[in-house]
């Protein structure tokens, strides 16, 4: 994964998105149900849906949370209708960033994106503008007591994972979108629930901040995430040991 790992930057989040979490688990069906609705009901004969289902789970969303997601899908519910919108730009330090969004009002989530990137010295861009910088993955995390390195190692690669980042932070394993679902229900089969899995826009090369640029930076990601509309944010920085001990100060 070319040195990088987001274990420790998405940990240093965790409190606060343990307090979000109905608004990730709204966020999650919203997903499900656009992937029903694009496709067939059923997981295993949809793979977006498998992906988003698996996502779900890894997130410890509710079984009869995701069912009802897909009901309300195959039943033909007359709600909002979705488009799926990507916005790339760039943060404090010339870091990278990919926000992807559902939406049924693009104004809406457009102005919002911009204002956050706005407030903490960002930059918008014009469509793959920084997406060439990223390669789109599934990606499965454990905590480091789940399995010693070389278990997980082994363990992920025969569940059709292409790679596996071990630290004493904990387990990263990355894989092909198509093949996410798969990945998760075998290693969950092996070691549990993983603490996070989806799927992100992993950097190809990482900027390390300073505790000043990481600052603004969780500060415009966790404003991003807090907008209704968006799914997932990416980015290319990495921060040290150093920084994430100053930042938890």
């Amino acid at each position: 994964m070319a040195g990088h790992s987001q274990f420790k930057n998405i940990m240093h989040r965790k409190g606060a998105q343990d307090k979000k979490r109905a608004k990730l688990f709204a966020k999650l069906a919203r997903e499900i149900e656009v992937a029903a609705r694009m496709g067939m009901p059923d997981p295993a004969q949809n793979p977006r849906l498998r992906s988003a289902v698996a996502a779900a789970r890894g997130a410890n969303m509710p079984k009869d949370r995701i069912e009802r997601a897909i009901s309300k899908a195959a039943g033909g519910d007359d709600g909002a209708v979705y488009e799926e919108i990507r916005y790339e730009g760039y943060g404090p330090h010339g870091v990278a960033l990919i926000v992807d969004a559902l939406t049924d009002n693009r104004n809406r989530t457009a102005s919002e994106v911009r204002s956050a990137f706005s407030k903490f010295g960002g930059n918008l861009g014009e469509t793959n503008s920084v997406a060439f910088m990223f390669d789109r993955v599934g990606q499965v995390l454990y905590a480091a007591d789940a399995a010693d390195a070389d278990t997980m190692f082994e363990a992920a690669l025969e569940a059709g994972a292409q790679d596996v980042n071990s630290s004493a932070t904990g387990h990263e394993i990355s894989c092909d979108p198509d093949d996410f679902g798969q990945v998760v229900e075998t290693l969950e089969a092996t070691f549990g629930a993983p603490e996070s899995a989806g799927l992100t826009w992993q950097p190809q090369n990482t900027i390390d901040v300073d505790v000043d640029a990481a600052q603004t930076l969780v500060k415009l990601i966790d404003a991003l995430e807090d907008g209704d509309d968006v799914q997932n944010v990416s980015a290319n920085f990495e921060m040290s040991d150093e920084v994430i001990a100053q930042l938890a100060d």
